[in-house]
């Protein structure tokens, strides 16, 4: 199964807010979003962890 769970933590609070999903095959590298973070109460850079 090619998909897999990830976790986008917060830049700058380090806050893990959200989980998708992304296929390995089509993005081998690492996702990034802007998302709403609850800490900061704005809309800040989201990284994936792992």
């Amino acid at each position: 199964m090619p998909r897999d769970n990830i976790i986008l933590q917060c830049t700058e609070c380090k806050e893990r807010n959200y989980v998708t999903t992304k296929n390995k095959k089509n993005t081998p590298g690492r996702l990034e979003f802007k998302k709403y973070c609850n800490r900061c109460r704005k809309h800040q850079v989201h990284k994936e962890n792992k």
